[in-house]
This record gives C-alpha cells, sequence and structure tokens, in this order.
C-alpha cells in the first residue's frame, strides 16, 4: 500500500490558499488553511514532477486524495497544540533529574499549562542513545505519582504517558491518561496491541529502528523521508489489524532515533510528506542533537530557539502536536505563526 507516494509542494495560505483553490490550481491541504499547487509522484525509487495538481494522472488521485481528506483529531482538541514534557527521569538528555520528584514534576507541569501547554507527556524512562533499560514497575514508580497528581490538580489537561511497556500504559489509563505515547510504535511490548485494542485512547506510533541501545546501527537509508513514512505506514496497518481504530492513531517521525544529523535535517525538509498517513502528526523535535548541529549549540537546555523554528515546520498540517521542554517559546512561535499566515 505504501509503495505509491505524493509529496506536496508549492504551499499558500490564506485567503491566497482560498482563492487557488477556487479557480482549480491548488487543493486543500488537510485541516489547515494551507493549499498544494505541485506534487511529486514517487512509485518506489521512480519519482515523476514536479507537476501542477491539475495534471496529476487519474490513477494517482486515490494517494492524492490523502493529502486532501480531513485528519482525525484523535480524541484531542483541534488545532495545533503544544505539550510539555515531563521527564520523570535521572537520565534524560535535557533536563535530567528536574521532575524526578513528583512534586516538582506536578508543579512544572502546571506552570507548563500556564504557559500555554494544551496538554502534557510524562515518561519514566530514558530513550536517549544508549540509555539504561529499567523495569516496567521502576518505571511506574517514577511516573505514577506524577500522574495522579496531575489528574488531580488539572483535571481537564489530556495527559499522555511516553513508555513501551503494557503495564505501565495499563495503569496510566485506568489513572486517567488519555494518550499513549510508544517510541517503538508498539513493537517493544507483545502486550501492547491487544491492550490498546480494547481501549479508546489516542496512540502515538514513533519511527525507530531497533531500540535505543541499538538504533544507531540501524540508520542506513536510501531515501529517509520515504522509508520514515512507509516503515510508520507498516506500523499504522499493524495497529489497524490489532483492532486500534485509525482514527486514534497519531505518527511521530522519530527525529534522532535511528538516523544521523544529516538524515534529520533531510527528513524534517520533506516532513509533509507524512501526510501520507492520514494520521494526527505528532513532532517531537525539541533540544535535540540536529539543533546542537546546525547551530554549534552543545548545551540542549540553550537550543529552544532552534527548536521553535524547526517546529513551526509542522504548522501546514494544522493540527500538529508539537512536544517541547520550553512552553512559553513554542507557544509564542505558534500565534505569531497563525497571526501571519491565518489571519
Amino acid at each position: 500500500m505504501w509503495r505509491r507516494l505524493v509529496e506536496p509542494m508549492g504551499f499558500l495560505f490564506g485567503q491566497r490558499a482560498q482563492e487557488a483553490i477556487r479557480q482549480g490550481v491548488a487543493l486543500p491541504f488537510q485541516n489547515s488553511s494551507a493549499a498544494f499547487t505541485t506534487v511529486l509522484l514517487i512509485d518506489a525509487e521512480q519519482v515523476a514532477g514536479p507537476m501542477p495538481v491539475g495534471n496529476v494522472p487519474n490513477t494517482w488521485l486515490p494517494v492524492l486524495q490523502r493529502l486532501v481528506n480531513p485528519v482525525p483529531d484523535a480524541g484531542l482538541p483541534a488545532g495545533p497544540l503544544v505539550m510539555g514534557i515531563l521527564n520523570a527521569t535521572p537520565d534524560s538528555f535535557s533536563c535530567a533529574g528536574q521532575h524526578l520528584q513528583a512534586g516538582q514534576a506536578i508543579q512544572a507541569g502546571q506552570q507548563m499549562v500556564r504557559d500555554g501547554a494544551a496538554m502534557l507527556d510524562i515518561g519514566g524512562e530514558s530513550t536517549r542513545p544508549g540509555a539504561a533499560v529499567i523495569s516496567p514497575p521502576q518505571e511506574w514508580e517514577r511516573v505514577g505519582p506524577v500522574i495522579e497528581g496531575l489528574r488531580q490538580a488539572l483535571p481537564d489537561v489530556p495527559l499522555s504517558v511516553d513508555t513501551r511497556n503494557s503495564l505501565v500504559m495499563e495503569r496510566a489509563l485506568a489513572r486517567g491518561v488519555q494518550v499513549i505515547n510508544d517510541v517503538s510504535a508498539l513493537e517493544y511490548d507483545a502486550g501492547a496491541l491487544p491492550l490498546l485494542a480494547d481501549k479508546d485512547c489516542g496512540v502515538v506510533l514513533m519511527h525507530m529502528r531497533g531500540t535505543p541501545q541499538t538504533m544507531a546501527e540501524h540508520a542506513h537509508y536510501t531515501d529517509v523521508a520515504c522509508e520514515v513514512v512507509r516503515e510508520l505506514g507498516q506500523r499504522v496497518d499493524a495497529a489497524v489489524a490489532a483492532g486500534i481504530a485509525r482514527a486514534r492513531l497519531m505518527v511521530d517521525p522519530g527525529f534522532g532515533f535511528a538516523k544521523t544529523n544529516e538524515q534529520n535535517v533531510v527528513l524534517l525538509r520533506r516532513v509533509l510528506l507524512l501526510a501520507n498517513l492520514g494520521c494526527r502528526v505528532v513532532f517531537a523535535i525539541s533540544r535535540k542533537r540536529m539543533i546542537g548541529a546546525l547551530t554549534g549549540i552543545t548545551d540542549p537546555a540553550q537550543r529552544d530557539s532552534g527548536t521553535v523554528a524547526a517546529s513551526l515546520m509542522a504548522m501546514p498540517f494544522g493540527n500538529p502536536l508539537l512536544r517541547v521542554h520550553n512552553v512559553v517559546s513554542m507557544a509564542q512561535g505558534v500565534k505569531v505563526w497563525q497571526g501571519v499566515y491565518e489571519n
């Protein structure tokens, strides 16, 4: 199914996009106010175009329609959402140990919401390259009190748990978490797919090859953007086959996971290819090594400006989830982008 992909190009925004759609020279792009005028047609390794959308052969129209159809919201509010990161870990690559104590994490989450976060993502296992593996009970000891405290303090704010383990998923869902965010795309724990098939939560499938301990060995691609989309498509198919409704699924391209800095840049440049999957998109690029490579900034905590610049490249989707450490700067960036391109 994923052999054929359409890459949208030639974007217009706001009133110009609507006028171009009326004139028949552009097509609307999913849930946004944007429109695209040209495309590349990618069939395996064969590429045709760029060509105007009106010249696309009839045999490609079903594939093209994927880029036009509105994407389900996965049970979350509409529009772009800033997702604040709460890592209750001692060894994450950024903010290590700052939220390890439940009280600290709960206070930080409340501040993130005041700063503009629409939801919070809580993690108890570091997935940085080479991170140590911990047991599911250890992971739950870290995130359980944070989830329970935030659920009481912020009853109306959607919560996500960043985990690969079905034990943590099940306990988190029982305590009111609305989204499961799995860096392994439900491959790591055999119990994850059947568990989530019986739930109604949102599910984030992230692209990664191997594990955090081995992923650097798998960063070999002919066309990183197309291969990421196709491999994520296979995980979407597996989730749907297991009984998880497609409308609940979201996809994350997995910046920094089994990808070199150069591959991350190419993936970011062509990230709108993810529209082929018909799922809400999660962008988790905050403070990552590729931003350091592009800016020369070695301290991850000083990479927030670069994070905003990179994350805004997801805004044409209309309803991305932007997962960041610094909520204030990202919320400002979203408002500026909306003011320029949507009004």
